[in-house]
């Protein structure tokens, strides 16, 4: 079976006072990402590409130093176009990242809108596996990506119900059957 892994970074130094998607991986989501890169999951991975955010990139970095593979970018599966409202605190932002999922066609307090950015991140998924007809793949990016990316391949209604419980997670994505295997699984255990 060929998969595609679909894999959220881990945690972040949170940074009010820089631009979200400079945010840097945190030593402990460092830790747990070098954990996952060392396990049974990606020993097949031929080729990962990466969300253009700095989190992602290490995040990626650190599986593709792993396998001894390079990795490519796609801006495309950037984050949500938060730029509107820049940081947010904590509560504010699962407030606003609640109505984001329940009402997908409306841009809430300026985010970029729910149906919008999967278009977006479903057009870079396939752009992928035109490039990678064959093989198994590793796409690192984002919990909210990775969820609308979910939806669509699952054929399920954009929903929060479907989102990672914490950073760092994956699915996985069966080319063969054009269906998810599996929803989100931690890539470790949270610590």
């Amino acid at each position: 079976m060929s998969k595609i892994l679909f894999i959220s970074h881990p945690e972040v130094l949170i940074d009010p006072h820089k631009p979200v998607p400079n945010w840097r991986l945190s030593p402990h989501g460092i830790d747990r990402m070098r954990a996952f890169s060392e396990g049974p999951e990606l020993n097949t991975i031929q080729a990962i590409w990466s969300s253009g955010e700095t989190k992602a990139i290490e995040a990626a970095g650190i599986l593709a130093g792993a396998l001894g593979i390079g990795l490519s970018v796609d801006r495309r599966f950037n984050e949500i176009d938060r730029s509107a409202t820049g940081f947010l605190p904590s509560s504010v932002h699962e407030e606003v990242a609640d109505q984001f999922f329940t009402l997908p066609e409306t841009s809430i307090r300026g985010w970029e809108r729910a149906v919008d950015a999967q278009e977006r991140i479903v057009r870079a998924f396939e752009t992928v596996m035109h490039h990678h007809p064959t093989g198994d793949i590793a796409i690192v990016g984002h919990g909210g990506v990775g969820t609308l990316l979910l939806c669509r391949l699952a054929g399920l209604p954009i929903d929060r119900e479907y989102d990672q419980p914490f950073q760092g997670h994956y699915w996985s994505y069966s080319r063969e059957a054009s269906a998810i295997v599996h929803r989100w699984k931690p890539i470790t255990e949270r610590l």
